[in-house]
């Protein structure tokens, strides 16, 4: 994956970019079908009211700390479907609880129904220890009402796709909702209560615009965001912070000629204006600004500013949870490293690619249609590679191929691999599993953690892989929903690749290159796809 440029210099303390998180998702069942089209039947899960909180549960996570638990409370509406691939509110929101421990062990997020009210004291027990309450989905007239009585002592309270009758706070103000529901809206008192809250302005948008984007990373990020502007703050969101005339003055004293070429340059020019328009947390809106607009002149521009200058003062580690176990065995032998870099070849010498990727979990990457995957060993003994090759539908509209090339290094595990990439002139270090893969190669799942240090970026995330880009069969559903389940993957995360109309992909691996050393491919199916 790669590096979002982040160039909104003049944002206020509170209003922090997201991190870039890939995958984590639950499936099925999905039926078969052909690259162009799919058809989702979502298990329809039969959930009891969360009525009483659970007992503790310890998720490892990247940054622990002594300072008292974050409390949150979440109240979602009985039976409420999201549009999250129609998944309810309630998986959404306990998943998001869990996803939440990743980041930090003390931040606490308990799920109840409105059905609760009718059993309301272990609710209004946690209401009163709360430091948020985030209220999803309630549109019932009796649970409008309780919570209006229940929350009044809580300092910050958040709503979602509500009733309008249920006000907002953020820092003990109240804020009105918009028509639309949203919690953006204007906020009411005197001139001086506007001087005190005026920052509430720019986390509201920020949260609202996330919120919006219905992923399982943004609706994580805008819980990140409330902790961060209102509670303490987050540690992953540090880099987030403008950085104002320090930046300048560092691309001027060291950059100048770049951004001078950058600034004559349409393309790279483009690249900034367009960049600069995008919500510093819409990874779809930035990403697709650098793919669309990409140029020799952007890549130095970057490769100054950010990769060797630093001049945003960032930083990213690539991170460590969920840890995700690789394969150990293939058709009955015990993996080794030459067998796991034969499944990453895959296909490739039987069809022109070595995989075509189905679906993942991040809308930023997994917008990009007819994504094809080429895994080869290199003509230098023990390299090895990895090339993504992708479409982008600029914002003119044009359909156009983008390919990176990535260093692949083994890992100590069998099964676990380093990849490296120089991106548009940022380095993005990566930590690659192969979690499973079909004994026929029908499909495979791959997991990753990155990150792009110098733009201050971490992700995780996972790919869906199969021959020829269509759904694996029903046959393989039990085998890919336990791989999915390592990841810590929910159906309702994943986006799906559209793999129609791929045409002409610059597909082919420079002379020299080999592919197999020991795995063989050999079932006439997939010949003529």
């Amino acid at each position: 994956m790669s590096f979002k440029l982040q160039l909104h210099l003049h944002l206020p303390t509170h209003v922090l970019q997201t991190q870039h998180y890939f995958l984590s998702s639950n499936l099925f069942p999905f039926s078969h079908s052909s690259p162009c089209s799919f058809s989702i039947s979502l298990s329809s899960h039969t959930t009891t009211p969360y009525c009483f909180p659970p007992s503790s549960t310890t998720v490892d996570s990247d940054m622990t700390t002594d300072e008292p638990p974050v409390r949150m409370v979440a109240i979602v509406g009985h039976g409420a479907v999201s549009p999250l691939n129609s998944a309810s509110w309630e998986q959404v929101m306990l998943h998001t609880a869990k996803r939440l421990k990743w980041v930090d062990e003390g931040y606490e997020l308990l799920v109840f129904t409105d059905k609760c009210i009718q059993s309301n004291e272990p609710l209004q027990r946690e209401l009163l220890k709360a430091d948020i309450l985030v209220i999803v989905a309630v549109t019932n007239k009796e649970s409008v009402n309780w919570i209006k009585i229940s929350s009044k002592t809580i300092e910050n309270v958040i709503c979602f796709d509500s009733s309008l009758d249920l006000k907002n706070k953020l820092g003990g103000y109240e804020i009105h909702n918009e028509v639309r529901g949203s919690i953006f809206g204007k906020i009411l008192g005197s001139s001086e209560l506007l001087d005190k809250t005026k920052d509430s302005y720019e986390v509201v948008q920020t949260v609202t615009e996330a919120w919006d984007r219905r992923s399982s990373d943004d609706i994580r990020f805008c819980l990140l965001l409330l902790i961060n502007a209102y509670i303490r703050p987050v540690p992953v969101l540090k880099n987030l912070r403008a950085k104002g005339f320090s930046t300048l003055n560092c691309m001027l004293k060291n950059c100048g000629r770049q951004v001078l070429n950058c600034l004559l340059d349409p393309n790279c020019r483009k690249a900034l204006q367009c960049l600069n328009k995008c919500s510093p947390v819409d990874q779809v809106c930035n990403y697709r600004c650098i793919a669309s607009y990409e140029s020799a002149n952007l890549e130095a521009f970057s490769l100054c500013v950010l990769q060797k200058n630093n001049c945003l003062e960032l930083e990213a580690e690539v991170p460590t949870k969920p840890y995700v176990p690789p394969m150990v065995e293939f058709r009955g032998q015990n993996l080794s490293h030459e067998i796991a870099e034969d499944l990453f070849v895959g296909w490739l010498g039987s069809l022109q690619w070595s995989w075509r990727v189905v679906a993942g979990q991040n809308p930023a990457y997994d917008q990009f249609p007819c994504q094809y995957q080429l895994f080869y060993r290199g003509k230098a003994k023990g390299s090895f590679w990895y090339e993504p090759v992708f479409q982008v539908k600029t914002f003119e509209g044009q359909m156009v191929w983008r390919r990176r090339k990535y260093r692949v290094k083994r890992g100590k595990v069998y099964g676990t691999f380093y990849f490296s990439v120089l991106d548009n002139g940022v380095i993005s270090n990566e930590f690659w599993t192969i979690v499973d893969v079909a004994n026929d190669l029908s499909w495979g799942l791959f997991h990753y953690h990155g990150a792009a240090k110098a733009a201050g970026q971490s992700y995780t995330g996972a790919v869906l892989v199969s021959p020829d880009g269509a759904f694996p069969n029903e046959r393989e559903r039990t085998k890919i929903v336990t791989a999915l389940e390592k990841c810590e993957i929910k159906e309702w995360e994943l986006f799906f690749v559209d793999n129609c109309s791929c045409i002409d992909p610059p597909l082919g691996t420079p002379e020299g290159s080999s592919f197999h050393s020991v795995v063989q491919i050999n079932d006439p199916n997939w010949m003529n796809v």
